[in-house]
């Protein structure tokens, strides 16, 4: 009968250790990776910001060109 208690108890305490420890370490891993996510983000939105520019850019460049020469066919 004792050794039943004592198997019991310590299944009890290997599922509350094993509670504990996976409950510190989601914190830890969801505190860790908030910082880096948001840099990360930091980063896309100045790709994304480029990329508008150099395609915006572009497409002015083209549509003058365009424009131009329609003109000068017209003349």
């Amino acid at each position: 009968m004792i050794i039943l208690i004592f198997l019991v108890g310590s299944q009890f305490g290997l599922l509350l250790g094993a509670l504990l420890c996976i409950r510190f370490v989601r914190q830890e891993v969801a505190g860790d990776l908030g910082p880096k996510l948001r840099q990360i983000q930091g980063q896309l939105n100045a790709i994304e910001a480029e990329l508008t520019y150099v395609v915006s850019s572009r497409y002015a460049d083209l549509n003058a060109q365009l424009t131009q020469d329609r003109r000068s066919q017209v003349s």
